[in-house]
């Protein structure tokens, strides 16, 4: 069994989990700006633990390649009051703030957060370890190389899984020497990598889990699917829920998804091929 606790609740990760994402940002690469109230941000949360999500990862910066610069202030603003909300509305509901600034992941964790997802790997935040350690909370570490605003010129690797799996262990190391009990990998397709790298790392997904800790997959309407099926990120997701499938077979924890109802139909399906339902 592989278990993460947030905030005292053990969530068994060996059965596959959704983390549905509530973007709150104006720019973001498919559902940017649809949230503009609290009516409508208390719908789509509803509507996404309802329909099986276990997580609701809350971000107030858009990670997409290019993706403008936002103040930490503005940043806070975005998250804090959506957060309090959520915490409000749904009291059971485990969230996950979506920052590479500790600042922010400290507030947010403060006001209810129970996760921190940091798509820099604490590398654009130097305080970020030492943040997490103190929290006490589950950190997910994805892979990215620079910015999301210099990202995309950034794809130069000899062995991109390899290298990857170097990445990791470095960063499992570091996090357990200060103390953080739960760790998540997030191999972070799209962030510094070609089309032709997304899917070598798909292809090999299943050697993540040589680490021994579990596995986040974030694939949902990325241009790796829109791009090479020649559509766009609203057409999506049918070539996201083959992509999941093949995830969940390679020993995906976690899926990161727009679109919650079909990944949980995604995971049924596949544990009861498995013959574990």
């Amino acid at each position: 069994m592989k278990t993460i606790n947030c905030k005292g609740t053990l969530i068994d990760v060996s059965i596959p989990k959704i983390m549905g994402i509530l973007n709150l940002t104006p720019d973001s690469f498919f559902d940017g700006g649809s949230l503009i109230s609290e009516k409508e941000v208390v719908q789509k949360a509803k509507k996404m633990l309802d329909d099986g999500a276990t997580f609701l990862d809350v971000g107030g910066y858009s990670s997409r390649p290019g993706a403008d610069f936002v103040s930490e202030e503005e940043e806070l603003n975005r998250v804090i009051p959506v957060i309090q909300l959520l915490i409000k509305e749904f009291p059971e509901a485990i969230i996950s703030i979506d920052t590479f600034r500790s600042d922010v992941a400290e507030k947010a964790v403060l006001a209810g957060a129970a996760i921190i997802n940091d798509i820099s790997g604490g590398n654009l935040d130097e305080h970020m370890f030492e943040t997490v350690a103190a929290l006490k909370v589950p950190y997910i570490v994805m892979h990215m190389r620079g910015t999301p605003k210099t990202m995309a010129s950034q794809t130069s690797y000899e062995d991109i899984t390899k290298e990857l799996i170097y990445y990791f262990s470095e960063k499992i190391n570091k996090a357990t020497s200060l103390g953080i009990k739960d760790i998540i990998i997030d191999p972070g397709f799209g962030f510094a990598k070609t089309q032709k790298q997304n899917f070598e790392l798909m292809n090999h997904l299943e050697l993540f889990n040589h680490l021994e800790v579990p596995l986040l997959v974030g694939i949902s309407r990325k241009s790796m699917i829109y791009k090479t099926l020649a559509n766009s990120p609203k057409e999506a997701l049918n070539g996201t829920t083959v992509l999941h499938s093949i995830a969940l077979f390679k020993g995906a924890h976690i899926l990161r998804v727009h679109d919650v109802k079909e990944a949980k139909e995604c995971i049924t399906l596949i544990q009861n091929l498995k013959g574990k339902p």
